[in-house]
């Protein structure tokens, strides 16, 4: 969703409200599509001080991810804060945190879409305790318990174990 910020970029102090439900199916977060239970909904301001734009505001949704362990779906929402600055100014600092923009519109969804990927944990779990998936058989350990021998010990580091046998 592109913003029209052409007024704002003509004052040199002004703010303006933002209230905006963005309905996307999904988002890519760089290897793989992640897909939305809900609308992304903002609620902030847009204002300008000088030549900063800044981008302030909260935003919700519900993002279905897949649990690390047992690769099961799972809801996982979204409640976070964004303040983003921007300038048109090329000759800004660099090294500010600042988003350059070159045109009289800003695309909302792209720095919502950034913020979220940030904020996802790197191994999503659908519960703390997730007990995974047996890895010789294949079975969901949180549904049900699996009868596989767990005697499969590396040949290169079977005396270790004696090491742990006690008399």
């Amino acid at each position: 969703m592109k913003l029209d910020v052409s007024e704002l970029l003509k004052k040199e102090r002004s703010q303006k409200e933002l209230h905006l439900e963005i309905n996307e199916e999904k988002l890519y977060d760089g290897s793989d599509y992640i897909n939305l239970l809900e609308p992304i909904k903002l609620d902030g301001t847009l204002s300008k001080v000088g030549d900063i734009l800044t981008v302030d505001c909260t935003i919700h949704t519900v993002l279905e991810l897949t649990c690390s362990r047992c690769v099961e779906k799972f809801s996982y929402p979204i409640d976070m804060t964004i303040e983003e600055r921007l300038t048109t100014n090329d000759k800004a600092n660099k090294d500010d945190d600042l988003i350059f923009i070159n045109s009289d519109t800003i695309d909302i969804t792209e720095i919502i879409e950034n913020n979220i990927i940030l904020t996802l944990p790197i191994q999503g779990l659908c519960k703390e305790d997730c007990k995974g998936l047996c890895h010789k058989c294949g079975t969901d350990l949180n549904l049900s318990t699996c009868h596989c021998n767990d005697d499969d010990v590396d040949p290169r580091l079977a005396k270790l174990k004696d090491l742990f046998l006690t008399d």
